[in-house]
Parts: C-alpha cells; sequence; structure tokens
C-alpha cells in the first residue's frame, strides 16, 4: 500500500516558500552592510529600510524596488548621480564623488532587488 505524503510535502513547500524569501546571499547581505554603514552608503540617514536602525525620512522608503525600478540601470543611475533626474537633488552622487565604487553600488543593488 502507497503512503500519501502529499501532507508533508505541501507542509515543507510552504515552509521553504515562507522562509527563504528572508535569506540574503552573501552579495546581497555585502549589499545590506554597505547601505546600513554609515562611513559608505549611509542610506539610512535617509530612507527608511526594513531592519534598520534609526531610519531617516527625508527620501522615500526603500521598498518594493522591483516594482518601482523594474530597469536596473535606472536604479544604478540614480544612485550614481541623481542630480542628473534632478539637478536640486540632496541625495550625494555616490558614484560621481566616489564615495561608492562600481562593485559596491552593484552590491546594493542586489540588496535593494530583495526588498
Amino acid at each position: 500500500m502507497k503512503k500519501n505524503t502529499t501532507p508533508v510535502a505541501f507542509i515543507l513547500l510552504a515552509l521553504t516558500a515562507t522562509l527563504l524569501p528572508g535569506l540574503l546571499s552573501a552579495t546581497e547581505m555585502t549589499g545590506k552592510e554597505i547601505a546600513f554603514d554609515r562611513s559608505k552608503g549611509n542610506c539610512l540617514a535617509c530612507h527608511a529600510i526594513e531592519d534598520g536602525d534609526m531610519p531617516g525620512n527625508i527620501g522615500p522608503p526603500l521598498i518594493v524596488m522591483k516594482a518601482r525600478f523594474p530597469d536596473r540601470a535606472a536604479l544604478k543611475a540614480q544612485i550614481w548621480d541623481a542630480t542628473v533626474k534632478n539637478p536640486i537633488s540632496i541625495m550625494p552622487p555616490f558614484g560621481k564623488h566616489e564615495i561608492l565604487n562600481d562593485t559596491e553600488i552593484e552590491k546594493i543593488l542586489d540588496y535593494l532587488y530583495t526588498l
């Protein structure tokens, strides 16, 4: 007689779907560390971010980033130099002023797309 393992498989699948979205890859975790680092990305100075301590409220909360920026290049351009789209932006031009290098920005992008 064959055992019915469907309920067990369903429970495992449900747990996996619930737990995995919160897990970050090594690159995404590094991006989070850079974004939260007060001497590097310092995104929390202006933005509310999930799990961030003492977030600012000058900029919009960093949520649903894939929906807000479906074009990764557009978000990268915003981080690189926000003054291109808005000359009076108070967001620092992180790439243009070499606050962050290209690799660091890419890691932050990887992290932001998990939000």
